[in-house]
Order: structure tokens, then sequence, then C-alpha cells
């Protein structure tokens, strides 16, 4: 009877595969909160509840459950020589095409000229820190510590499909803009810079939709 249980036993462990509970975790629960924020709004300021799901409530785990530093995280200056010049080399070569697209896309002018509001810089810093904090810091250097360089196309895939809805010339570049604003941070070792150059983006944008520049 003992040889018949521990050979059951052995049977059903072998048919169990091996999950790595911290990368379940991250991607349980940064798929849940993406959820969350899109189909769910709480209060009249959604770029305030973005850092509250993408920031807080990551960093609450990252703390109290992985007991791990959040610098591990991209929470530091990194190597800010590098970027401050990747940041710079991503404004001036960005700027000229983005221009050209929004010009060339009533979809794209449509979509963000509303959006310009006196100081609406402000909220869309907000919402980088935390767009930026759960997909680049929470989830690819969480991924990076289990898959390596594969992370960076793994968390490229949550960020595309978090710009469903939006116009679609935006949404099919996402996979590979995520997998670029993932390699600076990978370069950097910090998200501060991928929040940067995300948040010009952004801006620029508004401000060429709603015909500032």
């Amino acid at each position: 009877m003992s040889k018949f249980l521990r050979q059951s036993y052995r049977s059903i462990e072998r048919s169990i595969p091996k999950i790595d509970w911290q990368i379940a975790l991250i991607t349980i629960l940064s798929t849940l909160l993406i959820i969350l924020a899109y189909s769910y709004s709480f209060t009249p300021y959604p770029f305030l509840e973005r850092l509250v799901e993408y920031t807080v409530l990551p960093l609450i785990v990252i703390v109290l459950v992985f007991r791990e530093n959040p610098k591990e995280y991209g929470l530091r200056l990194g190597d800010w020589k590098a970027g401050l010049i990747i940041t710079a080399g991503a404004i001036v070569i960005s700027a000229p095409i983005l221009y050209w697209a929004v010009k060339a896309s009533p979809t794209l002018q449509s979509y963000y000229a509303d959006r310009y509001s006196p100081l609406f810089f402000i909220p869309i810093l907000v919402e980088m820190i935390g767009w930026e904090f759960i997909l680049r810091g929470f989830i690819f250097f969480g991924y990076e510590k289990k898959f390596g360089g594969n992370a960076l196309w793994l968390s490229a895939v949550p960020f595309a499909l978090a710009h469903l809805g939006k116009p679609s010339l935006e949404t099919f570049s996402t996979i590979f803009s995520g997998f670029l604003f993932g390699w600076v941070a990978w370069r950097t070792r910090s998200i501060i810079y991928p929040i940067l150059i995300h948040c010009f983006l952004t801006i620029f944008t508004i401000l060429v939709a709603s015909g500032r520049i």
C-alpha cells in the first residue's frame, strides 16, 4: 500500500509543472491591476488611481511579500550619464517622426487634442510614473531575474495590450516601443529614463494634436 501511495505521489508530482511563485504573483497581480484600471474608475482623478494601482500596490508586494529592495525594480538613479544621453537621443529622433505621424493622422489628432488643458503635464507625469513602474519596474525587472533578456519582449506584451482602444497607429507600434522602453530600463537599471521619454512622447503628441506646436 505504501509503495502504491509513493508511486501515486510521484506520478502526481511529475504531472504538475514547477512554477516560480514570484513570477506567478507578478503576472497575476499586474494583469488584474491593468484590467481593473481599464474597467473601473473610482474617482474623478484616474491619474491618481494609476499611481496607487500601478506603483503603491506593487511596492507593497515587493517590500512585504518578496522582501526585496525597491531599488532592484528600477527605483534608483541608475546609470544617469547613459540615461541622460539616451533620453536626449530619444527626444531628438522621435520628435520629427511623431510630429509627422500626428499631423498625418486625424485619428491621433482627435484622440489627443482634447487632453490639452492648463497644467495638463502634471497628471501625465503622475500617470507615467505608475505606468512605467508596473511595466518596466515590477514586470520587466521581476521577469528579468528568471528570463534574462527575454523579459524585454515578455514585458512588451502587456504594454501593447494596455493600449487597446487607442488609435491603431499607436497601438500597433507599442510592441516595439515597449521593447525599447524596457531596453532603456535595462541599460540604465532605472525606470526614471523611460518615464522621462514616455512623458515627452505623450506631452509632445498632445501639443501637436491640439495645434500648440
